[in-house]
């Protein structure tokens, strides 16, 4: 049973309204920890501009205190996905209470946007780049033109000189090993090393990813578990009651069927748990 659930029960009515207070004050405590700051980023354009963010560990590490508070129950451990541009940060908590099992989800999602460090490095790396890509643009244009005569020409140094130019072509095509000796003949003559600069530009690349810096987008408002799945920013905190029956949870039970003693103890523990959430 998802408290916040319409119940015509009073006891679950009740654990309602507990739920409706530890959520406002999730929530607090999430808007503190998500308070945006201004950082220097640098656009594609070599713009340098503000930027807010928030850092992320200081909600990890309050989910990591909640759970290093909840004493009694079984924890899992605080992870954070790690989608391209949208993360989560959540743990899951559950305690028994006789045959009735209290679960909870703590989770916020929150958008990943990525920009360069205000460094002159992004600025040289992307005009290395740049070079590097109009040159082999150049070249490879250049021995393009000039390709079928270049090709004939070295046919004809190895020795391929009694035959028209299709059956020529004919055999550059179908001897790999003759092909690859041929062109690689050429790229050489060109004055050009394209492994080179293949291998250049990887690692201007790879720099420039070393130079990225990553900003962190949320709106920290209550959201629910169909929200989340669509990727929305915000925060959730669910908690459940199910009925535990030879190692089966059952979400339907009748609340009238507990104890006065268990409905003390499960209300206790929320309150607990509120206590928890609100340090």
């Amino acid at each position: 049973m998802r408290l916040g659930s319409r119940s015509p029960n009073e006891f679950i009515q009740l654990l309602n309204k507990q739920n409706e207070s530890i959520q406002k004050s999730f929530v607090s405590k999430i808007s503190e920890r998500v308070k945006m700051i201004d950082v220097k980023v640098m656009m594609g354009d070599s713009t340098i501009t503000d930027q807010k963010t928030f850092d992320p560990k200081l909600v990890s590490d309050y989910f990591q205190k909640i759970s290093s508070n909840l004493k009694d129950w079984q924890l899992q451990d605080v992870s954070i996905s790690n989608n391209e541009d949208l993360r989560r940060i959540f743990t899951k908590f559950e305690i028994m209470e006789e045959n009735y099992i209290i679960s909870g989800h703590i989770s916020i999602q929150f958008h990943v946007l990525l920009y360069y460090k205000p460094e002159q490095r992004v600025i040289d790396c992307q005009k290395e780049l740049s070079d590097i890509v109009d040159l082999t643009k150049s070249k490879e244009q250049e021995i393009s033109d000039n390709s079928d005569q270049l090709v004939l020409n070295k046919l004809k140094e190895k020795g391929y000189k009694d035959f028209d130019h299709q059956k020529l072509f004919e055999i550059f095509y179908e001897k790999d090993e003759l092909r690859e000796e041929i062109m690689s003949e050429i790229e050489d003559e060109s004055g050009t090393d394209f492994k080179e600069l293949s291998d250049k530009k990887k690692k201007l690349f790879d720099e420039l990813d070393s130079l990225l810096i990553e900003t962190y987008q949320i709106v920290p408002v209550l959201i629910d578990d169909a929200r989340l799945v669509s990727g929305e920013e915000g925060t959730l905190l669910t908690l459940d009651i199910e009925f535990s029956k030879n190692n089966n949870r059952e979400g339907q039970f009748d609340p009238r069927k507990m104890s006065d003693v268990v409905k003390n103890n499960i209300s206790k523990k929320l309150k607990e748990l509120e206590n928890i959430i609100q340090q």
